[in-house]
């Protein structure tokens, strides 16, 4: 090979490092992309939003619910819907509370109707689990933890309604995930996750 044929092929691979070095900068960090969810405006706890609100700020970051959006995070659904879930609020329940726990994880949930009819709030099915086993709701009047106390009730379009619920957790933390569905019979889902 001549010298000037191996400058040439030199300038073609300093060329094609360049770009790929290029290329890569230009690249977002793993668990950075647009599947990784971002978390929600800070603001009053979903207990207390109850009436008109924008849509959602965060709607477009929040995909890929399968693999598991951090507490904190929303997700918008196909019908317009939108659900963000609070970090977690770790309590000692009180005697009074049902079933007995010596301890629970609390979260503000926020369901925004953002699509083109009213949206039956008892359609909304949410439950949690630890290590793939089901933990239960825990009811609290004392903590001032009830359910869903306005199941029946609709939320009409472009309106939000705040709901906290709260589970029994481990006595050592753990990794939870909470998984809620718009339609209890329908699979479409998002999943949040964390450590409780």
């Amino acid at each position: 090979m001549s010298a000037a044929s191996a400058a040439k092929t030199a300038k073609v691979v300093a060329g094609v490092c360049a770009a790929l070095a290029l290329g890569a900068c230009g690249t977002s960090p793993a668990g950075a992309g647009p599947d990784e969810a971002t978390p929600g405006p800070p603001g009053t706890p979903a207990a207390a939003a109850t009436g008109t609100a924008p849509p959602p700020q965060n709607s477009a970051a929040a995909t890929s619910p399968a693999a598991g959006l951090r507490f904190g995070s929303e997700h918008r659904f196909p019908s317009g819907l939108s659900v963000s879930v609070s970090s977690p609020n770790i309590f000692q329940p009180s005697e009074n509370a049902y079933p007995r726990s010596d301890r629970a994880a609390a979260f503000d949930i926020t369901v925004y109707n953002d699509g083109q009819k009213p949206y039956r709030l008892s359609d909304l099915s949410v439950r949690a689990s630890i290590e793939d086993v089901e933990v239960q709701q825990v009811q609290d009047a004392t903590r001032g933890y009830n359910g869903v106390v306005d199941a029946d009730r609709d939320i009409p379009p472009g309106e939000t309604v705040g709901v906290t619920l709260a589970f029994a957790a481990h006595t050592e933390p753990a990794a939870l995930r909470l998984t809620l569905r718009p339609d209890s019979s329908d699979e479409t889902k998002a999943v949040f996750v964390g450590t409780v």
